[in-house]
């Protein structure tokens, strides 16, 4: 399977070349229609197909190339009062283009940092429910197609409630950020980390047995409690995991089968991981 950038190399690849093959049609479609019908609007396109699926250098060298080529045209068989008429236009052509892949490089930036924020929890700045769903049902197509095992674990904060009344909710929001911290610093970059809301967690771990999920529980449910016992916070961790070695239907059975595991943890007694095998 492609690796993510690779697979975005390649799309970069696709509408550069893209957009250079607009700017060879439409300045075709110029030179072959004359000076009487103005194409001049239609070059906008390649540079901006540039700038916004690929950034703002190559929407600049598209730029660049679009000016070239209709400087070209204006240079074949046209007779203008001063030779250097013909670069003047081509320079503010270019400025044109300029402008306007500034303003589209600006939006887009506006727009992928809205896209970011809407997928991270405010508060912890881990991934919310909604972009852990996302990333898990492409991780349960991931192991259907290749028959790789996953495991996910759902993690819930015992008498969390005490903390707030006793201490209050900023004590509380410290005591969240510390379970979402010490999670995210002991997985791998691959590993993904979610606040599902309120105080609970989900780790998902791919292509990862229930051998090396368990170690990686084991030392984060070690490394919190005793973050969370240092500071005098009455809580434990309620952990509920699965390894899938066949894929489950859906997120939410996947979701649904950690959670009724962490829940079994909750009436045994709180504070301890159980850990199952699904799938053979």
């Amino acid at each position: 399977m492609e690796r993510p950038e690779t697979q975005k190399k390649f799309l970069k690849i696709f509408w550069i070349a893209g957009a250079l093959i607009m700017v060879l049609a439409v300045g075709m479609a110029d030179y072959l229609t004359g000076s009487e019908i103005s194409f001049s609007i239609f070059y906008l396109l390649p540079v901006t197909l540039a700038t916004w699926c690929v950034s703002r250098q190559a929407g600049i060298a598209l730029a660049v190339i679009s000016a070239i080529t209709w400087l070209m045209l204006d240079l074949e068989g046209k007779v203008y009062s001063h030779p250097a008429i013909p670069y003047w236009n081509m320079l503010v052509r270019f400025g044109f283009f300029l402008i306007v892949l500034i303003i589209l490089s600006r939006l887009k930036s506006a727009y992928e940092r809205e896209r970011v924020l809407s997928s991270l929890d405010s508060l912890t700045g881990l991934l919310n429910g909604r972009a852990f769903q996302e990333r898990a049902h492409y991780e349960i197509e991931r192991t259907r197609r290749f028959g790789h095992p996953f495991t996910v674990a759902y993690i819930d904060l015992d008498d969390f409630k005490a903390v707030n009344d006793r201490f209050g909710h900023s004590a509380g929001n410290t005591v969240l950020c510390t379970v979402a911290d010490t999670a995210r610093d002991n997985v791998r970059a691959t590993d993904i980390v979610a606040r599902l809301g309120g105080d609970e967690f989900a780790l998902l771990f791919p292509e990862t047995g229930e051998e090396s999920a368990g170690t990686v529980l084991q030392k984060i449910s070690s490394l919190i409690s005793g973050s969370l016992e240092k500071n005098g916070w009455p809580v434990t961790l309620s952990i509920g995991a699965v390894t899938f070695r066949k894929p489950p239907d859906s997120v939410d059975r996947m979701l649904h089968t950690a959670d009724a595991l962490m829940y079994t943890v909750k009436h045994a007694g709180k504070g301890r991981i159980l850990h199952e095998v699904h799938g053979g």
